[in-house]
């Protein structure tokens, strides 16, 4: 009797220890949430944060060259007239370099006044020499080889004369050599004089023209080169003046005034009292406030999907806005510690309807990539990504059933489904909390046999072509 006692006390307690798992992880199931599946639409869409900006804006630009200091600007969000005075920048050097290029420009100016002498009597050197000198020069020669002439002529009469006496014995041997002696060096006067002209003509002429003529152009590269320096001093000191103007910067048109928005990697703006800035630098911006749009950054993993036309929805602190993407930039923006490496795209969003909104605003914008209508969902909370497959399970009149499933399109609530539930079928949501199978697909080793694993998803499709039959 104590032995039929011990043995179906035993058998009890190995019976007791038998349900009890059972009985609690039905208890679990029963305690689980469930989705009934149904069709519906599934909007797949991107949510960034942006700022509110006008797409036409008037710069307003530095125009004065090299480094300066802002002594004045007019606060950013003020409403100013045509005319109104923006910004001074300090006049304390270019005041200094206007007195310097004055004194330049009326030095060189006066040396090309001077130069400009010169050039003009290089000019009239040539016509001096040729009309003056040079004449003057060949009448001389010419007239003493007149003299040497009628000197030789002379000779010659008195060398006839004396032969005449000698034949009548008036005059000696002595006397006909003097009188030959004397013609010689009437003849050689002749020659040297005649040779005195060719020189003049063929030779020191030529070289008196060269010489006058380099001087002339040594006279006119001199006063080219002294006037240009005259013209670029002229010139510096007029743009130093023409930059004095440009340090009082003014409206050039109603409207409202914003200071342009400073790079992320800074602590402080750009434009304030104190600040340096440089030519061409965009100061103060006047945007078109019928013309807005907002500015955000698409992150690289989805830019792709994103393109002109796609619409979108902006929120604002009071209102919310349709609009569309207008472009999406070819450049990623730079990326760094301020963005947390994150590598972005900007992408501008078009409001249609801009009035009453004003530049720096924040807002959210939902851009919306795909619109799925009528179809079957799921949500992501009943999904379980495995490395044999995506799975769920469904509560059917047998029990918990596990299902392979084909999806499509996600959102962060609803995934589109494409096979392995029908319409009506019951979900468990968060199975990893419920269902001990689930626990096991998803801490089950990677490399498991595969076997197993494609007998599992041999089973999984008979059971998903089964399914689709029945939502069809």
């Amino acid at each position: 009797m104590w032995m039929i006692i011990g043995i179906g006390s035993l058998a009890l307690i190995v019976a007791v220890i038998y349900m009890v798992p059972k009985d609690s992880a039905r208890a679990g199931i029963e305690k689980a949430i469930t989705h009934k599946i149904k069709r519906g639409n599934v909007i797949i869409s991107v949510i960034e944060q942006g700022t509110l900006e006008s797409s036409e804006n008037t710069e307003v630009k530095c125009r004065v060259r090299g480094q300066n200091t802002i002594i004045y600007v007019v606060e950013g969000g003020t409403k100013v007239k045509k005319g109104d005075v923006l910004i001074r920048l300090d006049t304390f050097a270019i005041e200094e370099a206007i007195d310097e290029r004055t004194k330049f420009a009326h030095l060189t100016r006066s040396s090309a006044e001077r130069l400009k002498g010169n050039l003009e009597s290089a000019k009239l050197a040539i016509n001096e020499y040729l009309e003056g000198r040079y004449k003057t020069q060949l009448m001389t020669l010419e007239k003493e080889l007149s003299v040497t002439k009628s000197n030789l002529r002379s000779a010659d009469d008195w060398i006839r004369f004396s032969a005449l006496k000698k034949e009548k014995g008036f005059v000696g041997g002595m006397e006909m050599e003097q009188r030959a002696i004397t013609r010689l060096r009437a003849n050689h006067a002749v020659i040297a004089k005649q040779t005195e002209i060719d020189v003049l003509k063929n030779f020191t002429k030529a070289e008196q023209l060269e010489t006058l003529k380099g001087n002339l152009k040594a006279a006119q590269a001199s006063f080219d080169a002294e006037s240009e320096r005259a013209k670029a001093d002229a010139s510096r000191r007029d743009r130093a003046l023409e930059e004095y103007e440009f340090c009082i910067i003014k409206a050039p048109r109603d409207g409202l005034v914003i200071y342009p928005s400073a790079a992320q990697w800074k602590d402080a703006p750009d434009i304030e009292e104190g600040a340096t800035v440089h030519k061409d630098q965009v100061l103060l911006l006047m945007p078109d406030l019928n013309q807005m749009q907002v500015k955000v950054g698409i992150h690289e993993s989805i830019v792709d999907k994103v393109g002109p036309g796609l619409a979108a929805i902006v929120t604002l602190p009071n209102e919310t806005l349709d609009a569309e993407v207008s472009s999406v930039a070819a450049v990623t923006r730079p990326a760094g510690w301020w963005t947390g490496n994150v590598v972005k795209y900007d992408t501008i969003i078009e409001l249609k309807d801009g009035k009453g909104l004003k530049p720096g605003m924040s807002a959210e914008v939902e851009v919306i990539l795909a619109k799925h209508e009528n179809v079957i969902k799921i949500p992501v909370s009943a999904v379980v990504e495995t490395e044999k497959g995506t799975f769920c399970w469904v509560k059917t009149a047998s029990g918990v059933k596990r299902r392979l499933l084909q999806l499509g399109d996600t959102n962060d609530v609803f995934i589109v489904v494409k096979g392995g539930v029908a319409e009506g079928d019951e979900v468990i949501l968060n199975p990893l909390a419920h269902i001990d199978e689930a626990q096991q697909e998803v801490l089950q080793p990677s490399g498991s046999a595969n076997g197993e694993s494609e007998s599992t998803a041999e089973k999984e499709k008979q059971g998903e072509k089964s399914t689709g039959k029945a939502a069809k």
